[in-house]
């Protein structure tokens, strides 16, 4: 019986076929087959938004190679990716082989192994169409907004931009930081820090809280200096110590966006990069024979629910109480709630194998497949760790009415942190040890240090913090997070500045014109809204054609009305830079070219002046070229002055007639040694392979070495010894028959 199983990405193609064997075909549909047409918006609004779907044109030889092998198949299992977008590749893939239904199964894997593979393989079913329309109203609502709203930005603003529903809202975000940040108003405030010492000696460190129990804020010099110079009149009391125990418990599995914001803020990796590396483990890598051959290392990516399966359960508890011993295993499994909004259609992303430890696979990972690896194992054994306990102590002291207090942490337990901490967008404080204190006791102060400070704006967002942000609010799912900060940075809306995110001119402008003209579009909750009838309709509690009518009802208005406003009203949006032009004394503009973006004075045709930008918008420094230095060597075949001119191998002598005349000379280089050979000079010389010592008796003498010539002589035969990278020093000298084992 013939076989054929038609999966998204060509990766997966040998682990699937080691696990299946003979008579099954694997093969790859890389990606989506079919989709709206480029040239036309592709959705007839007029008949229940029905939509035209084209075969992706640059995919035409492989559809007709499935088509093909789908005819010659019995049965043809269907096996893309577990997600909506996964279903919707399956229900186009339907048409493109174009054979019965009745030899077509639908399958799914939540993770690259052995048994996964087989329970898919053994659990068949149908195209779920609730899933592939929640998928297609996505995509036609992409669309619609995309091909109606993008004209009018060219309108506008400036030709060649393009708007999206999800990626606004993100340049939203971002933006109204940037506002915030611009508007904030920074104010004073001062810190009062004790420097105090026990009676046996022990140093530490207490902050000014108030005055007579009550909390007091101190918000000038002039409040700072009265309880400055009333502290140091008074002796320091401790009046209260209270101990507890603090217990902090372990952060469930990753998603796929607390993978994403842990691995921006601990490896610093962009999404997009930790998305490509999460596919490839997922997908699979080969172990070797010891480990069982190629096999996918961890569950799908893609996802938003911290379920784990009763067996991988079991599995990390097993390795725990091996590893660690019972005392970091808990009594019980922990279960983690997922969000209301989650799909949870998946597991969280955990290792596919709990025994495949990254130093054991090390060797057959990449770098970074490594790391983000080790990223994901321990933060799934973590998850199923005993909760790590702290003692602590909290102190109050009293100088007269003026109260002070200090705390003290200490780690009483370890817990899972002895394997892994989460990680945040915030620097934590840490809190110092508190030496031994009891109530009454008198401390003698050392140092009181009052400082001034000021309230800070909120800062820019970073990926990491943008991420979080999105998954509170709800905009997005698993599978759109990177494509939206990578579309609205790609698009010129925002921009990197190190980590943090920033807007720019454009986004700012593109985000007030929406506001004024498309406030739903550009709305927060709206979109989130949408997120959840998306959803609705993956769950069958809502139909396709009701979400997009309730759309489009509101939209097509909005846009009418923007429409009329702007008409007779061309804008032009010119990006300026701080580049004064050096011809006429002008600030130049940023323009795009066939090599990408450089600076323009904006008097053109009347001046023409350019500036080339390097890849930060930066101007290009041109070098200066030096003239070369003029010997007084003379060219012997034209008589021509010789000049030191700089090549790839070092510096050499060249006429200074070239190109009429291209006579060459090297230069006479200092001698390192004499030749163990001939007794002729050695000198070094530079090849592309680096330095390299050769005799001056080339070609009679072809002695040449990568051992580095020292003052030392042999003691057998008085030539020069070389010296190796190991530092062992040998004679060269073919003569010397007691050095010649050294050879």
């Amino acid at each position: 019986m013939s076989n054929l199983v038609i999966i998204e990405s060509p990766g997966k193609t040998r682990a699937l076929e080691n696990y299946l064997g003979k008579g099954y075909k694997v093969v790859a549909s890389i990606g989506h087959v079919r989709d709206l047409p480029k040239s036309a918006l592709g959705v007839d609004i007029e008949h229940g938004f029905a939509a035209k779907y084209v075969n992706i044109r640059e995919k035409t030889e492989l559809c007709n190679t499935l088509r093909n092998e789908a005819r010659k198949a019995d049965v043809v299992y269907l096996a893309t990716d577990p997600d909506r977008e996964g279903e919707a590749i399956s229900w186009h893939l339907l048409s493109v082989i174009d054979v019965p239904e009745t030899k077509i199964r639908r399958v799914t894997f939540n993770e690259i192994t052995k048994n996964a593979v087989q329970a898919g393989m053994a659990s068949p079913r149908g195209i779920d169409m609730d899933l592939v329309n929640s998928q297609q109203t996505r995509r036609i609502l992409d669309r619609i907004v995309g091909y109606k709203l993008s004209p009018f930005l060219w309108h506008t603003v400036r030709s060649g931009l393009s708007a999206g529903r999800v990626q606004s809202v993100a340049t939203r975000i971002v933006v109204d930081r940037e506002n915030e940040i611009r508007s904030f108003v920074p104010e004073e405030y001062w810190k009062i820090d004790a420097l105090l010492s026990t009676s046996a000696g022990k140093e530490f460190s207490a902050h000014y809280y108030g005055k007579n129990g009550e909390k007091a804020e101190l918000h000038d010099k002039q409040s700072a200096d009265v309880v400055y110079e009333g502290s140091q009149k008074e002796k320091f009391v401790v009046t209260s110590v209270k101990k507890s125990t603090k217990t902090r418990s372990p952060q469930p599995p990753f998603t796929t966006s607390t993978m994403l914001q842990d691995a921006s803020r601990k490896l610093n990796f962009r999404s997009a990069k930790t998305m490509k590396i999460a596919q490839e483990l997922y997908e699979g890598v080969d172990l070797g024979p010891e480990h069982g051959g190629s096999q996918g290392l961890i569950t799908y990516m893609r996802t938003d629910s911290v379920r784990i399966s009763d067996e991988a359960v079991a599995a990390v508890r097993a390795l725990i109480g091996a590893e660690y011993g019972d005392r970091y295993l808990p009594g019980k499994p922990r279960v983690f709630k997922t969000k209301a909004s989650a799909q949870d259609a998946h597991e969280a992303i955990r290792p596919s194998h709990v025994e495949n430890r990254p130093d054991d696979i090390k060797q057959y990972l990449s770098a970074d497949q490594y790391k983000l690896y080790r990223l994901i194992w321990e933060r799934f054994v973590a998850c199923q760790m005993e909760a790590a306990t702290f003692d602590v102590v909290n102190a109050v002291i009293n100088a007269g009415e003026y109260e002070y207090r200090a705390s003290g942490s200490t780690p009483k337990f370890k817990g899972y942190l002895a394997l892994y901490e989460e990680s945040t967008d915030n620097a934590k404080e840490k809190e110092e040890k508190l030496p031994p204190l009891s109530e009454g006791e008198v401390l003698t102060l050392l140092k009181l240090s009052p400082e001034q400070k000021f309230t800070e704006p909120p800062p820019r967002y970073t990926e990491a913090s943008l991420m979080k942000y999105l998954e509170e609010q709800g905009i997005g799912r698993p599978s759109t997070i990177t494509p939206t900060i990578t579309t609205i940075i790609s698009r010129g809306y925002v921009s990197r500045e190190g980590k943090t995110l920033a807007a720019t001119e454009l986004g700012e402008l593109t985000v007030d014109l929406m506001k004024d003209n498309f406030p739903d579009i550009i709305d927060i909750r709206f979109t989130a809204g949408m997120e959840n009838k998306l959803d609705d309709i993956a769950s069958g509690k809502t139909t396709m054609e009701k979400v997009l009518e309730g759309f489009w009802s509101s939209f097509s208005k909005d846009l009418e009305k923007a429409e009329k406003k702007a008409d007779g009203h061309k804008g032009e949006y010119v990006e300026h830079t701080d580049i004064v032009c050096d011809k006429c004394g002008a600030k130049m503009i940023v323009k795009s070219g066939r090599f990408g973006k450089f600076a323009a004075c904006p008097n053109y045709p009347e001046c023409k002046n350019t500036v080339k930008l390097d890849k930060n918008g930066k101007p290009v420094v041109k070098r200066e070229r030096k003239e070369p230095e003029k010997t007084d060597k003379i060219c012997d075949k034209c008589g021509g002055a010789m000049v030191l001119r700089r090549g790839k191998y070092g510096d050499f002598y060249a006429c200074e007639n070239f190109p009429k005349c291209r006579n060459t000379m090297p230069v006479e280089r200092t001698a390192t040694a004499p030749c163990p050979v001939c007794g002729k000079d050695v000198v070094a010389k530079r090849s592309k392979n680096g330095v390299f010592y050769a005799c001056t008796g080339y070609p009679e003498c072809k002695f040449a070495t990568s051992y580095a010539p020292t003052a030392d002589k042999c003691p057998e035969c008085g030539k020069a010894l070389f010296e190796k990278k190991t530092g062992e020093r040998v004679c060269l000298n073919a003569e010397c028959p007691a050095c010649k084992s050294k050879r």
